[in-house]
């Protein structure tokens, strides 16, 4: 099976005025699958980080020049490279500023492509199909650059991949209605050539998809008339010898679409994996006409595993890294996350068993096809249980509810029923995706605990969230009524397990942590971890008596209660003062879940904004407080806990004063606050311009070339700046 999950927006697009052309070039993978390059159509480069929806960085060329292809990231330089103007080579990093002054280099001839698949070297493709590797490129930019195409051939489509440890560039082209496939390996330097089937002299393929798997080749392309083919083409295939240039290429029908009228203009099939197949732009069989739709088909069984409507215009491009979708739609770059499954005729029959513990797994003789198939009897001699598992059946008072049973219960039953056989459900290992009906149960459960005040289970609430199958967008209303019934330890699950929480459920739960009373957060009932972490952390003396960087500070071996104060102990003493935590225990734990969870800047300023002022100061102070405690020498730096780190809690001090700065200076309660937290951000600030210089101090001998010629003793003076 697969399934499309709850997509999010990466970016705006500024598509052209017709709407012809999405505003997109390319997207490539940067240096892993959560952080890509989006390249427009224009003059920008920007760098994102999916999992925060933010860029990281962006790069404009001057006006009068153009992109002319998607900039790509070299993983062995750590360096980005873009194409202007169809010949000038571009290279930058991530922290320059402008690209109009890094390094650039014009070449012969125009360019195509630049290629830089992971753990292999730059390419550069030509207009003409021939190519160069970057590093031998730019060792000489004017060289002379072959014609591998016809005068009348034009290159369509490429990409380059890697396979059984050969690279491989593979372009597609189109000659007077036909259309090629290279194959092109870098070392040896050997190019196959092989002619596409036609399908029809008046279309062209819309797409191309490439993979590799069990040392072949797989080719997958999509035609307007909804016919989605596939070839293979092995790695090793020999070289084609010029009297063997249009050897046709063999290909077997994949899925014939319906595209309903008409035939289709905007639209792209990506291969998954090997039974899998995502397609936008193709009509939903049960939607009608409309070809606003990313639909998920499964090949081996014909079959619709999952589609999504997407709003605007449809602009045919699709790209996958990390099992994320990326799709230009409208004026918008979505990300959607999708999962599949291995497909098998065994779970599209339903006779696929999930995994069992040694424990409770029987010994079974394996059934054969045709028994399943023809429903033949199992004889009795072939099945072996033993005396635990036929104790277990006979002790069953009832037989075991199906999930749509047990949704139907939640309607009606009590609390008490509800949770025995929502147990008794988790407790099973015979249900086939019981992960899947997680979200049922949830929406049920939240839907009649809402409508009903005296119904309330909380254990099989908390149960729920521990599957960690549950997520927010799949019940948005769970934080909610964890809030409304005051189960403050339902909210700490959900701040730790959803990933998905958006920024106003996040301010939501901050003003309702804030604003309890200590003695009223001190009956609430959390996780054991969290509170631990604060007992630790409130400990006064701890570390104080015995070896401290193999120092032992007491005066005398026998008298372990007496501890010197040294003068270097006075003044860190006297520059990290001890300070009494501003709030409970047990409201400090909430608080730190709330420091932990994941958010955006841009999206969390806003909500921050509704805070009252004395809960702004109030939480500024706790910050204060977990920055002095983490600053000191006892702080215990591995305590196994779950906690902030010191970076989180600096990113929140830096929200609460951008978000109410100007309250903050005109508030007399403040100004203490304020002064203390501008001295540690400056020590802060100094701290990481020293360590700056340390590393560069380190870079530069790690730079150094050892001399060989070093007697068995000399002195010798390394002047680092």
């Amino acid at each position: 099976m697969a399934a499309l999950y709850e997509g999010y927006t990466l970016c705006g697009l500024v598509p052209s005025p017709n709407l012809s052309n999405s505003g997109i070039q390319g997207i490539e993978v940067e240096r892993d699958g959560d952080h890509v390059i989006v390249t427009d159509s224009f003059r920008s480069v920007t760098l994102y980080k999916v999992s925060d929806q933010k860029p990281l960085g962006s790069w404009t060329v001057k006006q009068g020049n153009c992109l002319t292809c998607p900039a790509v990231y070299n993983t062995q330089t750590k360096e980005y490279v873009a194409v202007t103007d169809n010949k000038v080579i571009r290279i930058w990093k991530e922290d320059d500023v402008l690209i109009d002054k890094t390094f650039k280099a014009t070449v012969s001839s125009d360019i195509w492509k630049i290629h830089c698949v992971a753990g292999g070297d730059p390419v550069v493709l030509f207009q003409r199909g021939s190519f160069r590797l970057l590093d031998s490129l730019l060792s000489a930019p004017q060289q002379t650059v072959e014609e591998v195409l016809a005068s009348d051939e034009t290159l369509r489509w490429s990409t380059s991949i890697l396979a059984e440890n050969q690279q491989f560039v593979i372009f597609t082209t189109e000659q007077k209605g036909d259309h090629f496939l290279y194959l092109q390996k870098l070392k040896p330097n050997t190019l196959q050539r092989y002619k596409l089937e036609q399908e029809d002299p008046s279309l062209a393929p819309l797409s191309f998809s490439v993979s590799c798997r069990d040392k072949l080749i797989h080719l997958l392309y999509l035609y307007p008339n909804g016919h989605v083919y596939q070839s293979v083409i092995s790695v090793w295939g020999p070289r084609l010898d010029e009297g063997s240039q249009n050897i046709s290429l063999p290909r077997n029908l994949l899925l014939a679409l319906n595209v309903g009228e008409g035939q289709l203009d905007a639209a792209s099939a990506l291969l998954l994996d090997e039974a899998h197949v995502a397609i936008i732009g193709v009509p939903h069989p049960s939607a009608g006409a409309g070809k606003d739709f990313l639909c998920i088909w499964n090949t081996n069984f014909q079959t619709l595993q999952a589609g999504k409507e997407m709003a605007g215009k449809i602009f045919g491009l699709i790209w996958c890294y990390s099992n994320k979708l990326f799709i230009p739609h409208g004026k918008t770059l979505s990300v959607i996350p999708y999962g599949c499954t291995k497909s098998s005729l065994a779970s599209a029959l339903g006779k696929l068993k999930q995994s069992r513990t040694e424990e409770s797994k029987p010994l079974m003789s394996v059934p054969s096809w045709s028994n399943i198939l023809h429903e033949e009897k199992i004889h009795p001699s072939r099945t072996v249980e033993t005396r635990k598992l036929r104790t277990k059946r006979k002790n069953q008072a009832s037989p075991s509810l199906t999930v749509e049973q047990v949704l139907e219960l939640i309607k009606t039953a009590s609390v008490e029923e509800v949770q025995k056989e929502v147990e008794g459900l988790f407790s099973r290992t015979d249900i086939q995706d019981l992960n899947q009906s997680v979200g049922q149960l949830a929406s049920v459960l939240v839907s009649r605990c809402l409508a009903d005040t005296a119904f309330y289970p909380p254990t099989t609430l908390a149960q729920l969230v521990h599957t960690q199958s549950l997520s927010h967008s799949v019940c948005p209303e769970f934080v909610q009524l964890a809030l409304e019934k005051k189960d403050y330890f339902l909210c700490q699950l959900c701040l730790q397990f959803f990933p998905d929480i958006p920024e106003n459920v996040t301010c939501t739960c901050l003003k309702v942590f804030i604003s309890m009373q200590d003695n009223d957060a001190a009956k609430v009932n959390l996780e054991p971890d969290s509170v631990s972490f604060m007992e630790t952390l409130t400990a006064k003396g701890r570390g104080q008596v015995g070896l401290q960087n193999g120092f032992n500070s007491t005066s005398s071996p026998e008298d372990h209660s007496v501890v010197t104060m040294t003068e270097l102990e006075e003044e860190k003493r006297a520059k990290w003062p001890d300070q009494s935590c501003p709030v409970g225990l047990k409201k400090a734990a909430l608080l730190n879940e709330i420091l932990q969870t994941a958010y955006s800047d841009d999206l969390l300023l806003p909500h921050l904004k509704d805070l009252s002022s004395q809960h702004v100061i109030l939480f500024l102070q706790y910050l204060h407080f977990l920055y002095l405690k983490y600053n000191q020498d006892t702080f215990p730096q591995s305590h196994g806990y779950r906690s902030p780190s010191l970076t989180q809690i600096m990113d929140w001090v830096c929200l609460l004063l951008d978000a109410h700065f100007t309250v903050l200076v005109m508030t007399p309660e403040a100004k203490g606050l304020l002064l203390k937290l501008h001295t540690y951000i400056r020590s802060q600030v100094k701290l990481f311009s020293e360590l700056g210089k340390l590393e560069g101090g380190l870079q530069e001998l790690q730079q150094m070339k050892t001399k060989q010629d070093v007697a068995q003793y000399s002195i010798e003076v390394i002047e680092l700046f």
